[in-house]
């Protein structure tokens, strides 16, 4: 039953992307709603940035849809933020809005989640020596974890198929602990993401009549529901002696999602490092970087993608030894950091003539 109710969540979800993207297209186009061109920006042609809409008709009517009669409190508040984050990201793929508007409404639907819901950490699970810590403190490291991977993700929305197949992979992940170690709930709404998402890949990377992008109304959408995910996979865990418990909980769930907040650490690091603001637009990011060796979206979408999942097999089998949970994080995130300077330091060196040719590079690859 528990997988039939997830398939249900899974194709009802990206049959409605996909009943929806032509007709949005057709009024993005018949109103002229596209993204504003910006020079930083790789496309060259205006595309509707409104594929978020679509993610976010496909989430919540099949999440909603597929749980009907099951016990799930929570589902309410995690849709209440999931419209608001759809407005404000709407408003600003249409219009344009200021980064302090932007983080105050995330702030918002964050307490929403962490007040309302008490979807929030009460466990640390060792790091730094802590293990239970008390409600105040506990709200203020929620917020700060939902705000960061929202605006990871948002940020790493760069190219063709990237934010969604980075998401796709981290949610299928958690849907199929969640779903395995009896938490069906979320393994529902967790599926449900991955195949509003499945929908919205297939004309994002192939389409051409039809191609649209997610905007800000679906990455925030996305970072929104995964930092729910995150939380309550890590809030789940407190209980090493359940069946398929992670015992480093902290470090498999980092790893799941350490594309996007890697990238984002880099990025903001490297803008301070050069006197500009953090929130400034550059072309420094990852896929940036990986886009001037393979001129290939769906290449680089796929190279990141490979990178990400060596990562979470790490992670995991950190997991399976008796490594503190400490350095199993350190261990993670220094991985990560080590793959994310590799495209720059390629780059350095082609620059300085100690790569001169296609296939040098390729070697890399």
């Amino acid at each position: 039953m528990d997988v039939k109710l997830i398939l249900e969540a899974f194709i009802i979800a990206f049959f409605l992307v996909i009943a929806s993207i032509p007709p949005i297209i057709r009024v993005a186009n018949a109103k002229r709603l596209f993204e504003p061109f910006e020079e930083r920006k790789i496309h060259t042609i205006t595309v509707p940035p409104l594929g978020g809409v679509a993610i976010f008709i496909g989430f919540t009517l099949s999440s909603i849809i597929a749980t009907d009669g099951i016990s799930f409190d929570v589902l309410k508040y995690i849709i209440a933020s999931v419209i608001i984050m759809f407005f404000i990201g709407l408003k600003d793929d249409l219009m344009n809005i200021s980064a302090r508007k932007k983080l105050l409404v995330q702030i918002l639907a964050a307490v929403i989640l962490i007040m309302l819901g008490d979807v929030r950490f009460t466990h640390l699970h060792g790091i730094l020596g802590i293990e239970e810590i008390r409600y105040i403190p506990s709200i203020i490291l929620s917020l700060f974890a939902m705000v960061v991977i929202i605006n990871a993700f948002n940020l790493i929305d760069g190219i063709d198929g990237l934010a969604s197949a980075l998401a796709m992979l981290s949610v299928s992940a958690y849907g199929i602990w969640f779903l395995i170690s009896g938490n069906t709930q979320f393994a529902i709404l967790s599926f449900a993401l991955v195949g509003s998402l499945a929908g919205f890949f297939i004309f994002n990377v192939f389409g051409s009549k039809n191609k649209l992008f997610m905007g800000d109304t679906g990455s925030l959408i996305i970072g929104l529901v995964i930092s729910a995910l995150v939380v309550k996979f890590n809030e789940f865990n407190i209980n090493t002696s359940i069946s398929y418990a992670f015992k480093a909980s902290p470090a498999v769930s980092f790893a799941l999602i350490i594309v996007p907040l890697i990238d984002t650490l880099r990025v903001m690091t490297i803008r301070i490092y050069n006197k500009r603001s953090p929130f400034s637009a550059d072309n420094n990011h990852i896929h940036h970087r990986l886009l001037e060796l393979v001129p290939s979206h769906l290449k680089v979408t796929i190279i990141i993608v490979s990178v990400n999942i060596l990562i979470i097999a790490l992670a995991y089998f950190l997991n399976q030894t008796s490594i503190n949970v400490n350095f199993q994080f350190l261990i993670v995130f220094f991985t990560g950091i080590f793959f994310s300077f590799i495209p720059s330091y390629i780059l350095k060196m082609k620059s300085s003539g100690k790569i001169n040719n296609a296939n040098q590079i390729n070697l890399f690859w």
